[in-house]
């Protein structure tokens, strides 16, 4: 049977033939013409969805009578405390998904062994899904597993722990949860843990520890993605400086674009034509519009403002916010935000880093036009819009991260016969 993936000779042929970018005028139709012609051949292959998150907030993991089919049946909007998930079958399909990393993540836990157990339990409840949905959905552990899925129109089902503090400070857990299935593991979440920094906290380590550092030597070892989605810009040098297979970025966007901290700057960005790694665009709106930053930093200095103001008096505070609130209402994000994060991305380190990672779940609600895992042709519209070629727009769907998973196990495969690394976590940085 023929792959969907074409030879590496006819990609460089059709980027070579393309026009610039800026010297291309595409219409409407055109673009989604294109768009679904690039889906049709590869579709996307996401490296961030939090379902398996909502599944505990809104489940506690009992599954046995969920229909994951269509989550906006009892629902009239989607996303927030009372709407919809932004994901069931029937709008993966709508999107275009054809696989799928989700997070099997667990909010930040200095109890490391209850992180753990956590963890299991996410790791349990989604591949129950899985099972649960044989007709659409496909377990896979490797490049070649996702291929086949793909090709036989299942959704290829991938795990990715999201937050370091899930091992426990154990390489031993790490190669235990590796064996569970998980494929990629983001260092941290948003806090530091006890050998690595995160972007959203203050630094600690300076990056990652010695310990760190041969976490992402036994990831390799193993064949697991380093995800440094979440890390503080310190610990990607750090993990560039180790790693000896591509990385990723599970869920980020272009500080170049948007000086959000959870971000790629680019100094990061211009080592991964050398590392080979990709950054997979968020959708979190926060993440990828500046308007929307700098009204959270206003917002939080107006309730300080407020709260002093009315010291005593909660109420008052409320109401007077409540004001506030109407009179500047929270900018909006929209599809033309995460094309322009990609369109850096592939300025500074080109279009064979670049792939897409939504954070579905994860967020209250995507922007206007992609609400939720349905809108992935739109945004692929809006790039061929843009100039992009059918055959960056296959690259950027799914054929860069699959490229990533293949140089990860090809370097798995050729050190299968080291050992092991035994280091122990030092008593100081567990402190």
């Amino acid at each position: 049977m023929q792959s969907f993936l074409p030879s590496r000779l006819a990609l460089a042929v059709a980027l070579i033939v393309a026009a610039p970018l800026s010297a291309q005028k595409v219409s409407e139709e055109q673009a989604a013409a294109t768009a679904a012609a690039a889906l049709d051949a590869a579709p996307v292959f996401d490296g961030h969805n939090d379902a398996p998150g909502q599944l505990r907030s809104r489940q506690n993991n009992q599954i046995n009578a969920f229909d994951f089919t269509d989550t906006m049946d009892e629902h009239d909007h989607v996303g927030g405390d009372d709407g919809a998930m932004h994901t069931d079958l029937v709008r993966l399909k709508k999107g275009k998904v054809g696989a799928q990393f989700w997070s099997v993540y667990v909010p930040h836990n200095a109890n490391e062994p209850a992180a753990i157990q956590q963890t299991i339990e996410q790791i349990d409840v989604t591949k129950r899904l899985i099972a649960k949905n044989p007709e659409t959905m496909r377990y896979a552990l490797t490049a070649d597993e996702v291929e086949t899925a793909m090709r036989e129109g299942k959704i290829a089902s991938l795990l990715g722990m999201e937050g370091g503090y899930s091992i426990g400070s154990s390489l031993a857990v790490l190669r235990q949860f590796h064996a569970m299935g998980a494929r990629y593991m983001t260092l941290t979440h948003n806090s530091n843990i006890p050998w690595a920094d995160a972007a959203t906290d203050a630094p600690l380590h300076g990056g990652l520890t010695e310990f760190g550092k041969d976490v992402v030597r036994e990831m390799n070892r193993l064949g697991m993605l380093v995800d440094l989605s979440h890390v503080s810009e310190d610990t990607m040098m750090d993990a560039l400086d180790v790693a000896q297979a591509p990385v990723i970025f599970s869920h980020s966007g272009a500080r170049g674009v948007t000086p959000h901290p959870r971000n790629v700057p680019d100094a990061v960005l211009a080592r991964l034509p050398q590392n080979g790694g990709v950054v997979m665009v968020v959708a979190l709106p926060r993440f990828i519009n500046e308007d929307i930053r700098q009204w959270d930093a206003r917002r939080a200095g107006e309730l300080a403002r407020m709260r002093a103001v009315h010291l005593g008096n909660p109420a008052a505070a409320t109401k007077a916010m409540e004001a506030w609130l109407a009179a500047n209402p929270e900018p909006k994000s929209t599809i033309t935000d995460v094309a322009d994060h990609i369109d850096h991305i592939r300025k500074v380190a080109g279009v064979e880093h670049i792939g897409i990672g939504g954070d579905y779940d994860g967020m209250p609600i995507g922007p206007v036009g992609m609400e939720d895992v349905s809108g992935y042709p739109a945004l692929f519209t809006e790039l061929a819009k843009r100039g992009y070629s059918q055959a960056e727009l296959e690259m950027i769907a799914s054929r860069n991260i699959l490229r990533v998973m293949r140089a990860a196990e090809a370097y798995a495969a050729s050190v299968a016969d080291m050992a092991p690394i035994e280091t122990l976590i030092s008593p100081a940085a567990a402190r």
